[in-house]
Formats: structure tokens, C-alpha cells, sequence
């Protein structure tokens, strides 16, 4: 990738951290899987894609674990690479410039929200089936992608294997109407409708997201500011208090109205007694 007019480089993407774990968890799954039956257990690997595949009429049943669960299984090597590079090539630059902790969320939220596409369309019959078990990072990447296409758009990218560049905001563009095409004629095998999920829940996040966050950081400040309050309200009763019983024990101190001790010398009441030292607030 490169920005326009700049020289073209052949550098990859970092893995940066959050980044790291996916890649890490989704091959970890998929090497586990694949271990299993060398160790006569092949029965193991059966039973987990029962449970953990994204499968309609399940969920709606309550195995709702299924909406995160089907992401990290993957059919074959084939499947699990194509996921895994497209996270890679489009999923550093996002954690870059937004950090870890939003760029899982980012990830979550396309995960979760091309489940709940693929649930909810597959009763209409006209796009899935109910019964049918779907499986693959594909919505977390999808999402990843349009964000790409929306942060980045001008920047230029190799459309493998054809040797040229293409802007990331046409090649997003092209891509949702191939899957739409896909998705509206049946796609065989793959969960076109899920990618498509993917898309529309990563864009949802994009241009919703930072305002949610904004919400989030008000009700923060608020929280923050009233539980000041009520700690510098406490200070004050308590320094009134401690005034009263030292004055029962013939002995003057004040505080001024931030419940801050005030020195003798420096109190325009000359009271008896007291130190020349403070408290440290």
C-alpha cells in the first residue's frame, strides 16, 4: 500500500499487538483441529464444530455463543489463510491509528453483527438456511475492511494477482457489489451474506463508534466530577467537625471553605493554640 504520489514500496504491514492475538488464536484453533484425529481423537474436532458453528436454528435455541464461537473455525488451510492475510495486509494499519482497544472492538463488532445478519436472514429463505452451519473470520475481516476503505481511501493498493493499483475506496466499492452479486445468487458454499454482515456492521461502527465514545466519555466526566464533589463535601464536614471538638478541648483551629486547614499565622481570626503545620491535602 501507498499514499498517492508517493513512491511505490514493497514494505509488509507490522504485526502489531491486538493484531498478534487474532492471528495467533484463529491458527491455534485451526492447528488444534487438525491435531486432534493424528491423536485418535477425531471425534473431538466433530463435536466442537457441532457446538461452536454459527447454526440459526441453534441460536435462536440459546446456544448464543455461536455468534462469537463460528469465527475462530475454519475449513481448511486455504480458508484460514485467505482470512488471515486480508486481517493482516488491512487490520495493522487500523490498529495503528486507532489502537488495540478499538480495533478489537471493531473486529467483535463485524464478528458479531455478521452472525446476527446471517441468523436473521437465513429465516427468510431467500438468503440461507436455518440449518446450515456457517464457519470463518470472514465478518471480522470484512468489517476491518471497510473501515480501511472508509479511513484510508485514497490510499493505493495492488489488486493481486493483477498488476495494478487501485484506490482502497474503489476496490471496497467493487467488492461489496461482487458479494452482493453472489449473495443474491445463492454463492454455493460461502457465507456471502455473513461478508456482507461484516460490511455493514464495520461501517456502522465507523461512523458511529467515536460518537458512542464521546457519549461514553461525558457520562465519564460527569461520574468523575459529582464523585469530587461529594469527596470535597465530606473534607468540609469532617474539618467542621474536628473544629467543634477541638473546641470543647479549649483549643481554636479553622479550616477555610475547601475544608483546608489554615495555619495560625495565617488565620485573619487569631485564634488560640494550634501548630504552624498543615495538612497536606
Amino acid at each position: 500500500m501507498r499514499r498517492t504520489g508517493e513512491p511505490m514500496t514493497l514494505s509488509l504491514p507490522p504485526f502489531t499487538r491486538a493484531l498478534t492475538w487474532l492471528l495467533g488464536i484463529n491458527t491455534g484453533v485451526f492447528l488444534l483441529m487438525a491435531l486432534l484425529p493424528l491423536l485418535r481423537l477425531g471425534v473431538v474436532p466433530a463435536y466442537i464444530n457441532y457446538f461452536c458453528a454459527l447454526t440459526p436454528v441453534d441460536v435462536v435455541h440459546g446456544q448464543i455463543w455461536q455468534l462469537v464461537t463460528y469465527s475462530v473455525l475454519h475449513l481448511n488451510i486455504l480458508h484460514l489463510l485467505g482470512n488471515m492475510i486480508g486481517l493482516w495486509m488491512f487490520g495493522s494499519a487500523i490498529e495503528s491509528a486507532w489502537g488495540a482497544r478499538r480495533f478489537l472492538e471493531l473486529y467483535c463488532v463485524g464478528v458479531v453483527g455478521a452472525a446476527i445478519t446471517t441468523v436473521v436472514l437465513s429465516y427468510t429463505h431467500l438468503l440461507g438456511d436455518p440449518t446450515v452451519p456457517t464457519i470463518g473470520a470472514s465478518g471480522g475481516v470484512f468489517a476491518v475492511l471497510i473501515a480501511f476503505g472508509v479511513l484510508f481511501g485514497d490510499q493505493e493498493i495492488m489488486m493481486i494477482p493483477f498488476p495494478f493499483l487501485i484506490k482502497a475506496k474503489y476496490f471496497i466499492g467493487i467488492l461489496i457489489v461482487v458479494e452482493l452479486a453472489f449473495a443474491m445468487s445463492g454463492g454455493g458454499n460461502v457465507a456471502y451474506v455473513a461478508h456482507l454482515g461484516g460490511l455493514f456492521f464495520g461501517w456502522l461502527y465507523v461512523r458511529r463508534g467515536p460518537k458512542a465514545a464521546l457519549v461514553n466519555v461525558g457520562f465519564a466526566e460527569r461520574y468523575y466530577g459529582m464523585r469530587n464533589s461529594y469527596y470535597r463535601w465530606k473534607r468540609r464536614r469532617a474539618a467542621k467537625k474536628f473544629e467543634v471538638y477541638m473546641s470543647k478541648h479549649d483549643r481554636q483551629v479553622h479550616f477555610d471553605e475547601h475544608g483546608n486547614y489554615i495555619p495560625p499565622d495565617d488565620d485573619p481570626r487569631k485564634g488560640n493554640g494550634g501548630g504552624k503545620s498543615g495538612w497536606v491535602n
